[in-house]
């Protein structure tokens, strides 16, 4: 009997996922075994294919059986090719399965905190130890077995980002939701034990997971040094949408400048007994606190920088290194550029230094309040282009706005309001130019150089 899941066909007879081949790349070795679009992959070399992981994990061999179903028969295909060398197989999807979702109900929750009436898609909650070994993204281990956590160590799947925010099992339980938020934590330490790398999130909710219990919880993670090599401390994200949901509320700024002086504190006696500082505060606290950000050294090759981690920091001394490597001279330009609160004051200091050197550059640069989640709000990834064309209707933009990259999905097409790019720059009548946190670019798109 055969049933269908995303990617897959279930042989109950087998008792097993047979993965479906979309398309074979020409000249692969795929193709020059003769294996065709339609068939479904049963296992190679005797094992079975659930997902990306497993198919990475087992092609790496010199000498392949493969076997599939085609046409309702069942026929074994022999491949040799080098050892690190792909396929040349596609699939239905990325993951040759379905996402695993999160099964927490975390009283920090961002999702919890959307409007109603967004993409669909915006609202998925995913929760998955391959997207954390494949993207970066971070897990919180509830929605995983002992054999989930096997397969990572088998596999070497390092590093795998976490999300702990507590390592005091009762109170992970009440800030998850989930009866299974406490005993997990284990895996964590089996983890560790087996040598994976581990780079860990705290989300700081103001007087949830703070002060005594963040010590605790810094503690606990550096004796899993150096298994557990980076920890990000970042505030949990409130919206004005937040109804019925569990009463938390921003730190203030004296509180945001007591948290960093606590995690600083910390990570310079780890700096001093172990060689690395481990912990780092997001770039919201400092700015929330009103404290300079430290330089690059601190953060010790950024490790944690698209949790929001030294990003501020690389941006400038990409940008100071950049401008040393430009001869100022006379070109004319003319652009605007728009951020989020947080940055605002970075990106005014950036375009002051580009116009010292480049006299004729004229830099207009706009601060969108986000009306949108709410004015506690204040990451330029979260600018939707329902405010961006709210507040910039009838501000001088020189018919260019440059934008951070990140405040459009991935592929740069949509805001998070659901507003097109193409649309934004109708409304506005000008060009949008897209930058990433990188210095480099940020100069060399500001000043026309090409890019």
């Amino acid at each position: 009997m055969l049933a269908h899941k995303e990617g897959h066909t279930y042989n109950s007879f087998k008792g097993g996922f047979m993965v479906l081949i979309k398309d074979v790349e020409r000249f692969s070795p795929a193709e020059k075994a003769k294996l065709k679009a339609g068939d479904e992959i049963i296992s190679i070399n005797g094992n079975e294919i659930k997902d990306v992981l497993d198919y990475r994990y087992y092609i790496c061999e010199k000498k392949l059986s493969v076997l599939v179903r085609r046409g309702g028969e069942e026929k074994t295909f022999n491949i040799k090719k080098g050892e690190y060398d792909d396929l040349g197989l596609e699939f239905e999807t990325f993951l040759m399965d379905s996402k695993h979702s999160c099964r927490n109900k975390c009283i920090f929750c961002f999702i919890d905190q959307l409007p109603k009436g967004m993409r669909e898609t915006l609202y998925f909650k995913d929760d998955d130890s391959r997207l954390s070994f494949l993207q970066g993204n971070y897990i919180t281990l509830t929605n995983m077995t002992e054999e989930d956590i096997d397969r990572i160590i088998k596999m070497r799947m390092s590093p795998i980002n976490i999300s702990v925010h507590t390592t005091d099992p009762e109170l992970r339980v009440k800030m998850l939701k989930n009866p299974r938020s406490g005993e997990v934590l284990a895996y964590v330490k089996k983890l560790a034990d087996a040598g994976i790398e581990i780079n860990a999130q705290i989300v700081l909710c103001r007087g949830v997971n703070d002060g005594a219990n963040l010590e605790r919880t810094m503690h606990d993670l550096a004796c899993l040094y150096p298994q557990v090599s980076s920890v990000s401390i970042v505030p949990a994200g409130l919206t004005k949408h937040r109804d019925g949901l569990y009463p938390l509320t921003p730190f203030t700024k004296e509180e945001s400048a007591a948290v960093v002086a606590q995690v600083e504190a910390f990570a310079a006696a780890c700096k001093a007994s172990l060689g690395s500082s481990i912990f780092y505060c997001g770039d919201e606290l400092y700015l929330e606190a009103g404290l300079p950000l430290p330089d690059g050294e601190y953060y010790e090759g950024y490790r944690q920088i698209e949790n929001g981690v030294g990003m501020i920091s690389s941006m400038k001394d990409e940008l100071d290194s950049a401008l040393e490597n430009e001869d100022g001279d006379g070109r004319a330009r003319a652009v605007s550029i728009a951020t989020g609160h947080a940055a605002y004051g970075f990106i005014c200091e950036c375009a002051k230094k580009i116009e010292a050197k480049f006299p004729n550059v004229k830099i207009n640069v706009y601060e969108i309040k986000n009306e949108f989640f709410g004015e506690s709000v204040t990451v330029a990834g979260l600018v939707t282009g329902r405010d961006l064309v709210a507040q910039l209707s009838g501000k001088e933009l020189y018919g260019e706005l440059m934008l951070p990259a990140n405040m459009l999905r991935y592929g740069g097409d949509l805001f998070l309001c659901g507003m097109s790019k193409e649309e934004a720059e109708e409304k506005l009548g000008v060009s949008i130019t897209l930058c990433e946190n990188d210095g480099y670019e940020f100069l060399d798109k500001i000043i026309g150089n090409e890019y």
